[in-house]
């Protein structure tokens, strides 16, 4: 493993342990203070400036050295966290200042995203993404299931410690960002007028129907999980034995997605994108399991499969994005992935309640099983879904392939 990757994946390892104290901090910090409705603004003024900020953010992906993006994104992240920090531990809680600091964490969230995308591509061979994308998604799974245990240490000392932390984890993810080099120069946009570069960027989303159609698929799957994220914890605690059974559950299917990052990498699987539709099509079955009512031994299983699912496909999905499209487009055109993503899960979470109120849990998560089982293996019917890396299918993947015995 050459020192470039070592450095990328040190540096995306603490920073997703950062990325998964926030939303537990915050959300036992405004709590203390305020009320449901508080936490409720804090979390939306992260997610809207995400929303808003994404295409904007593809644009500066394709236009700037992705690691300067990063790293400037990781210490606008650390600045955010540790005055949130410094407010906390001072005892005057401003409901308003979290919601401004959590808007600017947001922000730097949107133009991060697309930006790391582009470096994998700029830092790693061809031949060796799926194993370093695997890596990656692994990292993000152990940092979600330490993240609470960390937040539940620190809480001993107060909730602004956790934040001053996680300021501090980001500045550690920085530096090792500022030595990374980049063996593999990524070609950049031709400038242009911004709304020039942003049709650009859509005219070659649309180029590629396999990529519009997943991006639909996973769009789905965020709305399904969304409900299940919701009704889920109802069903467990009045039906499965608690509290605790929700908690054991939802780590037994961090450990499922770890370990679909693993086998994504190690599998041979020769049509990636086959294996994209078939991960995110098995989330159908912890949707049924929960609508079901199923004893907990087979809820959890189901769960554990779900989530293998999900982590099996993501690696795919990303080495076949940085093989497929045009490095020079790939922000903009990743862009538009993250937003769908980023928009759906939160209707699923917001309208999983009142529906459930209306006509109960069976229906609407039997519904939601039957619509991201289809969405995703309706992908399967377009004919270049079912193509083989073997041949190059577009000027980023060519250049991969040129490249592949130097960087061997």
């Amino acid at each position: 493993m050459t020192s470039p990757i070592r450095r990328l994946l040190a540096g995306r390892t603490v920073a997703a342990l950062a990325t998964g104290l926030i939303p537990t901090t915050l959300t036992l910090a405004v709590l203390r203070t305020g009320s449901a409705m508080d936490l409720g603004l804090v979390l939306s003024c992260e997610l809207l400036p995400m929303l808003v900020l994404l295409p904007v953010a593809g644009v500066v992906a394709d236009r700037f050295p992705p690691q300067r993006v990063v790293l400037t994104a990781d210490l606008v992240r650390a600045a955010a966290q540790l005055a949130i920090g410094a407010e906390l531990l001072s005892g005057r809680v401003r409901i308003f200042d979290l919601a401004v600091l959590s808007a600017i964490t947001g922000g730097a969230v949107a133009f991060g995203t697309p930006a790391l995308r582009t470096l994998v591509a700029a830092v790693v061979a061809g031949p060796e993404r799926l194993r370093v994308n695997a890596q990656l998604g692994a990292v993000q799974g152990l940092a979600q299931i330490a993240a609470p245990a960390t937040v539940g240490g620190l809480l001993l000392v107060g909730a602004g410690w956790s934040s001053i932390l996680t300021g501090a984890l980001f500045i550690a993810s920085a530096t090792t960002l500022g030595g990374l080099r980049q063996d593999r120069p990524v070609q950049r946009a031709r400038r242009s007028a911004f709304a020039g570069e942003l049709r650009e960027g859509w005219a070659e989303t649309r180029r590629h129907p396999w990529f519009l159609a997943n991006v639909l698929g996973h769009g789905v799957w965020h709305l399904t999980a969304g409900f299940l994220l919701t009704l889920g914890p109802v069903i467990a605690v009045r039906h499965l034995g608690g509290d605790v059974a929700w908690v054991v559950i939802t780590e037994i299917g961090a450990v499922g997605m770890v370990a679909g990052f693993y086998a994504a990498s190690r599998l041979p699987v020769r049509r990636p994108l086959v294996g994209v539709a078939v991960g995110a099509a098995v989330f159908a079955l912890p949707l049924t399991a929960f609508a079901l009512l199923l004893p907990i031994p087979i809820v959890t299983a189901a769960y554990f499969g779900g989530m293998f699912g999900v982590g099996f496909l993501s690696p795919l999905w990303e080495t076949t994005m940085q093989r497929r499209i045009p490095q020079d487009t790939l922000g903009r055109v990743g862009s538009f992935d993250a937003l769908i993503s980023f928009a759906a899960r939160p209707i699923g979470l917001a309208v999983a309640a009142p529906v459930s109120a209306t006509i109960g849990t069976t229906t609407p998560l039997l519904l939601a099983a039957a619509l991201v089982s289809a969405a995703n293996l309706a992908v399967l019917l377009l004919p270049d879904v079912w193509e083989t890396p073997g041949t190059p299918t577009s000027p980023a993947e060519r250049t991969d392939r040129q490249d592949a015995p130097r960087a061997a």
